[in-house]
């Protein structure tokens, strides 16, 4: 908005939280929260990230509906793994995937979805070969993995963000 307080509503959100995590409204806690609602936000606007542009909003509903559905049949997998005897021999693996996305946002999204996913995480992305490297704790197989992330997730990440 302004040189001196371009995100006012991050600005305000960071005071409360400081605010709230110290649970006290002292005059010490109150300028030192404030040095960091005003100090925070700058710091943002010398990273000058460019702010992306969202095509498809039918598509960002959609990719939501998937990670939420994708979210809670992994905490199932995961749960029956920590808490079953195992049925057969688990294998912990990495998987290279290939990507078409170049959108940093959009791969930062996606960096969120596969480490939010319980089971899996964000390992290594190379953007020179644009290789993604994930860790899943039960890897059965490397080409299912691969078409997961390049058809649940990227495809919808494309239409969103190029």
């Amino acid at each position: 908005m302004t040189r001196w307080l371009p995100y006012p509503c991050s600005s305000g959100f960071i005071l409360a939280l400081w605010l709230l995590l110290n649970q006290s409204v002292e005059p010490a806690h109150l300028l030192l929260g404030g040095a960091l609602a005003l100090g925070a936000p700058l710091v943002l606007t010398a990273l000058e990230a460019p702010r992306p542009r969202l095509r498809r909003p039918e598509a960002i509903l959609r990719l939501v509906g998937r990670v939420l559905y994708d979210i809670v049949r992994s905490n199932v997998a995961v749960g029956r793994i920590v808490l079953l005897p195992p049925h057969r021999n688990r294998t912990a693996g990495f998987v290279d995937i290939p990507l078409t996305l170049k959108d940093r946002s959009g791969l930062a999204v996606l960096a969120c979805i596969i480490t939010a996913t319980p089971g899996t995480s964000w390992v290594s992305y190379d953007s020179a070969k644009g290789m993604l490297t994930i860790h899943v704790l039960d890897l059965i197989d490397d080409e299912e993995w691969r078409s997961i992330v390049k058809h649940r997730y990227e495809r919808l990440l494309l239409e969103i963000f190029e």
